[in-house]
């Protein structure tokens, strides 16, 4: 059963207006005519990263055997993820520290949340009940017993999890009748009480943590139906982005989140891992590492793409920064020789499987000619998942438009 949630919107015109107020740009960030940063009045639901319409047309491609999305469906439902005979495993504290040491259920919960995204997708394309009761009991599972998470990964741990799991909720809370309200109730109180404190503030780590964090936040609030945390996250996201991805419409140096105290030329060089050359699409984390700056560009197509089930799209806004990011990033991963400037010569490389989501929005739905993009989102296809917060995205966003 499908349901569109409604509040009133007059009881909430006070949030809405602090929504505005926080949403404003700051002079870190380019002011721009995009849209306000306002919550929607009325939330969409199935509405975090992917929606009816595009559930709708994934379903309809694998049962007509049409690919690349009869071969993506395949792959998922032979993974782990997939499984009937799963058994979660909660616990009430998830420490995890740097690099996953010391790992106290990290695994574990990325993994579970992972995989009850999974089968609530495996449910909505096969109608059996089999899988969307499994994602429930996994649900279930960790609402009846976490109840905080420690150590200084925490955030970023929060964020990955928090990330998947109300993508998982919002499909079976909307598509299927099997999940009693109080355990949806619970699971909510999970998601407020214990995943957004940890994420709603943001981050002045490495950009990938504020932009996974702010992701959770994003898709939280939508389940939640939190207006003003949804303002506040986009708030941070609108920040965020233009610090993260370089245009040389910026100057000659990259912009700042406020309060950083990214104050100097040496301090933000530092800070983009002693990059000196400045070129579009370079990235906080470019040279760092690939698989960083891929999991900080995943999270912000993921962020843009529920934004734009909402009803307010912001990938018009931050199309140009994700473009030449997503472009940039491709031409060295599909094996060009960086030049002497970029990252001294050398790359690290293992993007991911993360261009599928702002690829289809950018090249198929606004029409940018992305090339290095196409033959990179081609040559992974099926996209599976990266084990922390990204999955299956050939099955969901391929060459769909909805």
């Amino acid at each position: 059963m499908r349901r569109k949630s409604t509040l009133a919107v007059g009881a909430l015109i006070g949030s809405l207006t602090a929504g505005l107020l926080i949403g404003a740009p700051s002079s870190a960030a380019p002011a721009t005519a995009g849209p306000p940063a306002a919550a929607p009045a009325t939330f969409t639901h199935p509405g975090v990263l992917v929606g009816t319409a595009q559930l709708d047309l994934a379903r309809s491609k694998v049962n007509s055997g049409a690919q690349p999305w009869k071969g993506a469906f395949d792959a998922m439902m032979a993974s782990t993820y997939a499984s009937l005979s799963r058994t979660p495993k909660p616990r009430a504290v998830v420490e995890c520290g740097s690099y996953s040491d010391p790992n106290h259920g990290c695994t574990d919960e990325r993994e579970d949340a992972l995989a009850a995204y999974t089968l609530s997708l495996a449910w909505y394309v096969t109608r059996d009940a089999r899988y969307a009761d499994k994602a429930i009991q996994i649900m279930d599972a960790w609402s009846a017993t976490l109840k905080d998470h420690t150590n200084s990964n925490a955030p970023l741990q929060t964020g990955w999890a928090g990330s998947s799991w109300p993508r998982a909720a919002e499909i079976i809370r909307y598509t299927y009748n099997g999940w009693p309200k109080d355990r949806v109730d619970r699971f909510g109180g999970m998601l407020r009480n214990v995943y957004l404190p940890k994420v709603i503030n943001g981050s002045h780590s490495n950009g990938n943590w504020e932009l996974s964090m702010t992701e959770a936040a994003v898709g939280i609030s939508v389940f939640l139906e939190d207006k003003p945390s949804y303002d506040k996250a986009v708030a941070t996201f609108r920040a965020r982005v233009p610090a993260y991805i370089y245009l040389k419409s910026d100057g000659d140096l990259p912009k700042t989140v406020p309060g950083s105290g990214l104050n100097t030329r040496d301090k933000i060089i530092k800070y983009w891992q002693g990059q000196t050359t400045f070129v579009d699409g370079l990235t906080q984390e470019t040279c760092r590492d690939f698989t960083h700056t891929g999991y900080g560009l995943s999270a912000l197509s993921h962020i843009a793409e529920t934004t734009r089930l909402q009803g307010q799209d912001l990938y018009p806004e931050v199309a140009d920064r994700l473009r030449h990011a997503l472009g940039f990033q491709a031409t060295y991963e599909l094996g060009t020789a960086p030049p002497s400037w970029l990252c001294g010569g050398s790359v690290k490389r293992g993007l991911g499987p993360v261009t599928e989501v702002g690829y289809n929005a950018l090249h198929n739905r606004l029409h940018y000619d992305m090339p290095h993009t196409r033959q990179l989102t081609e040559r992974q296809r099926p996209s599976g998942s990266n084990n922390l917060f990204v999955g299956w995205e050939t099955l969901t966003h391929a060459e769909n438009p909805s």
